[in-house]
């Protein structure tokens, strides 16, 4: 962080720092897909940013749920420099050379300045860290693991009520 905190204006403590990170995690909605319990109305705020227990289907590319983005080292994204989430945020690549899923926004991030992008690297490497794997990604024809948002083509047909 001190490479990305060294090229904002001094007047920029790092608690201000993890206060606009926090704001613009909030503003952004990053707990929507990145914590458990969101999509049924019950954020587990105990793991919060943990990682979701819902996946988004793309027809063709598979469903995937948003990941544990907290500092733990084993489940999350804890060995990520802050550099490294930058560029995450900003051009969709992650440390080991993949693309980032593509239900995250990244294309929508990467037109956050460097310094904003610092202040959520900051915040997300100042969260309490969460021991918790999410399931997925899964290939298309894969078993799914997880409960399912299922994003289909116009043309195609809802889902039958369970009987």
């Amino acid at each position: 962080m001190a490479a990305v905190t060294a090229a904002l204006p001094t007047t920029v403590s790092a608690q201000s720092l993890v206060d606009r990170g926090k704001y613009l995690v909030t503003l952004g909605g990053c707990n929507d897909c990145h914590t458990p319990g969101y999509f049924f109305g019950n954020p587990d705020m105990t793991k919060f940013l943990g990682g979701s227990d819902v996946a988004f289907e793309i027809p063709g590319l598979g469903a995937f749920a948003g990941r544990n983005i907290t500092p733990d080292k084993d489940t999350g994204i804890g060995n990520w420099t802050s550099e490294q989430i930058v560029t995450a945020l900003q051009t969709g690549q992650r440390p080991d050379g993949r693309t980032l899923a593509p239900i995250m926004p990244w294309h929508a991030l990467a037109s956050l300045t460097k310094e904003d992008a610092a202040a959520i690297a900051a915040f997300l490497k100042s969260i309490p860290p969460v021991k918790r794997e999410v399931a997925g990604p899964f290939a298309p024809g894969q078993k799914i693991t997880a409960f399912l948002f299922r994003i289909l083509p116009p043309g195609e047909t809802a889902a039958a009520a369970p009987k």
